[in-house]
């Protein structure tokens, strides 16, 4: 549970956002973002960008980044599912079998927060009467995110730290695109955040309090990824 604090996400039922940080931090994670060079990503990765660029467009809209919400959760479900066939087999092994179950609900917190940020993203996409495509912004998203979990299991069988590395160049470029994104609209810095999910997510001074939220969120997964690089598959 997040601690109340001035101008951060309230402290009642806010176990949405990650961190609990005021609105000047957020400020200030937002600067040391755009300050800090991405990551030198793998063909996959730039394949994939490439692809989301070619088919929506390079401008940040609201539409793609609802796009990349939705392939956002895909590696943590597919981890949660290895995890889940990886304990069938050390069922016997009880001190393992937690570490792994430990790491499934991980893979489902992550999971549950990139939700969150897909429903925002909804809900802001309704309220200002947004028209999409239902081929480009419902079909192919999930044909893209049906490729993306297999790929993700594939590396995640073949070398842990190949998924976990995809999905780090991911979220690290999900942080980026979503802080700069916040200084492509600066009338979003005086359009206040009202949400039915606030109590969930937590409640912020503005629209672009939250995408700055949101841009913290993304680096918290990329760093949770860059550390499992480290490790074996299970420990």
């Amino acid at each position: 549970m997040l601690d109340s604090l001035d101008g951060g996400a309230s402290s009642e039922g806010s176990h949405g956002a990650i961190g609990s940080l005021t609105a000047a931090q957020r400020l200030k994670e937002q600067s040391n973002t755009l300050n800090s060079a991405r990551r030198r990503y793998g063909i996959l990765a730039r394949i994939l960008f490439g692809s989301l660029d070619l088919v929506y467009g390079k401008p940040r809209t609201l539409s793609k980044f609802r796009v990349l919400e939705l392939v956002a959760r895909v590696p943590y479900q597919s981890w949660e599912q290895v995890a889940y066939i990886a304990i069938t087999h050390v069922s016997d092994r009880v001190s393992m079998a937690r570490r792994i179950h430990d790491r499934v609900l991980e893979a489902r917190q992550q999971q549950d927060n990139e939700q969150w940020h897909l429903l925002l993203l909804e809900e802001l996409i309704d309220g200002e009467g947004i028209k999409e495509s239902f081929l480009l912004y419902t079909v192919l998203p999930q044909i893209i995110s049906f490729i993306y979990y297999q790929v993700s299991v594939l590396l995640y069988v073949i070398r842990p730290s190949l998924s976990y590395r995809l999905n780090a160049d991911f979220e690290d470029h999900a942080e980026h695109e979503y802080m700069t994104m916040v200084t492509e609209h600066p009338d979003w810095e005086t359009r206040p955040f009202h949400s039915q999910f606030a109590s969930e997510y937590g409640h912020y001074q503005s629209l672009a309090d939250l995408f700055r939220q949101i841009g913290y969120d993304e680096r918290m997964h990329k760093l949770e990824s860059e550390s499992r690089m480290k490790e074996p598959r299970f420990r």
